[in-house]
């Protein structure tokens, strides 16, 4: 899972999320609720609208607990103890798949 962040983009809908994640927004909700790394600002209508930060704490929180089997105390332990180590190896590991996909894209075109 990887989603592209804007250069251009300052915020994001929930339900931009949503379809990124490929969940339902219910779970993106929660998960705000669940977690402290994440601060979304609300709209004047009351909506949530995400940050990049906000973004790339999502995919953490998703990489832990969708695709590592992490309980939701287990991810928030992990998140307290070890964000920044947690969060440079997620990058690592996020710089990485974006490198397989271009150069799966040049293999592809030759």
């Amino acid at each position: 899972m990887h989603i592209e962040l804007s250069k251009d983009k300052r915020y994001y809908s929930i339900g931009e999320l949503a379809k990124a994640f490929d969940v339902n927004a219910s779970l993106i909700r929660f998960w705000d609720s669940e977690f402290d790394i994440l601060k979304p600002k609300k709209n004047a209508k009351g909506n949530r609208m995400f940050t990049p930060e906000d973004v790339k704490n999502l995919q953490l929180i998703y990489h832990l607990v969708k695709e590592r089997g992490f309980t939701l105390e287990g991810a928030r332990t992990h998140l307290k103890e070890g964000q920044k180590k947690t969060l440079d190896k997620f990058d690592i590991i996020s710089k990485l798949e974006s490198i397989k996909v271009q150069l799966t894209n040049i293999k592809n075109e030759l």
